[in-house]
């Protein structure tokens, strides 16, 4: 006697696991996801906010809001079914380790699992994440919230210092976590910065501005012009930022609030690159005589800021071993 439809071994059907990132804009899914929700035999969410859903509903789907166990889900897909289930945030780790568990007991016929992202973080994407954290974190913490640009100036300062250390020590930990902390600042600066009753703006102002700027600066990149050496490029960079900033002098622009070697570096910088011939000015005393190093480093390409700090940091190492103390790091 034939076997009957009712003695044949069950299909134990398909589960599809849908993941998305709350970085995307809900609905931006891809093709595949959109392929599999509508071939599901049924739609499940366990989270009924779901930013997801509205957007699966006006496309037609069916989302029931259910949390089943791994027995029910399995149960679901009988008979060759396919289950589709929209993961929540936390990624249905109960779920998955259930899944996991009965497969492991070699007890239960499981459905083909698949796992599928149905949208991505693009390049960039965690800074979505700092800059909620930061919108929170100005709101409820009493430190933060009472913070303004002018008393965190000296923190973006010693930030950079930091970040400038780390750069010169090699250590690339510590060169991806100042980087952070300088990050901070920005966001930070740019958060307060929202608040302002005259002139406000936003980190998406700021980050807008900078694009602009360098787009704007890089026409090698992404207008006509032709640069093929680096002095090219920043021939390139000075013109154009002359022009945006309607400078009539050279020196108009650069900060006289940084370190003294920086400031005569710079302005060295600015002459060599203008082509034209100016000595430093004769004068009797330490000031002159550093003015007059700083031009010849610049000339040599030497950034006499690094140099007196690798020396001095020779001199503290001198200094320690003089005391017994053992030399740091």
């Amino acid at each position: 006697m034939n076997a009957t439809s009712s003695d044949a071994t069950p299909t134990p059907g398909r589960i599809v696991l849908l993941t998305t990132s709350h970085r995307v804009a809900p609905g931006l899914l891809s093709w595949p996801a959109w392929q599999a929700l509508h071939a599901a035999d049924r739609v499940l969410c366990a989270d009924g906010a779901h930013p997801q859903l509205p957007y699966l509903r006006e496309a037609g789907i069916r989302v029931d809001e259910a949390s089943p166990t791994a027995e029910e889900l399995i149960g679901a897909c009988a008979g060759g079914r396919t289950v589709v289930v929209v993961a929540t945030g936390e990624g249905e780790p109960a779920l998955t380790d259930g899944l996991a568990r009965l497969a492991g007991s070699g007890r239960v016929a499981m459905p083909e699992l698949e796992l599928l992202p149905a949208s991505y973080d693009l390049p960039g994407a965690r800074l979505l994440d700092l800059v909620q954290v930061m919108d929170r974190i100005r709101a409820e913490c009493p430190w933060s919230s009472r913070q303004t640009h002018k008393g965190l100036a000296k923190y973006g300062i010693e930030e950079a210092y930091e970040l400038v250390e780390a750069i010169e020590d090699g250590d690339r930990d510590e060169l991806r976590e100042e980087l952070g902390d300088v990050l901070l600042q920005v966001v930070f600066h740019a958060r307060i910065a929202e608040e302002d009753p005259d002139a406000p703006f936003s980190i998406d102002d700021v980050a807008a501005g900078i694009v602009t700027k360098l787009i704007h600066r890089h026409p090698h990149v992404f207008g006509d012009e032709t640069a093929t050496t680096p002095e090219e490029v920043k021939e390139h960079w000075l013109r154009t930022k002359a022009v945006e900033k309607r400078r009539i002098s050279l020196t108009d622009g650069v900060p006289l609030g940084q370190p003294g070697l920086a400031l005569a570096s710079k302005l060295a910088s600015r002459v060599r690159t203008a082509g034209l011939r100016v000595p430093p000015p004769d004068g009797e005393g330490i000031g002159y005589d550093l003015l007059a190093m700083a031009v010849r480093a610049e000339a040599e390409g030497v950034d006499p800021e690094a140099a007196l700090r690798g020396a001095a940091r020779a001199y503290r190492d001198a200094i320690r071993a003089a005391e017994g103390t053992p030399a740091e790091g």
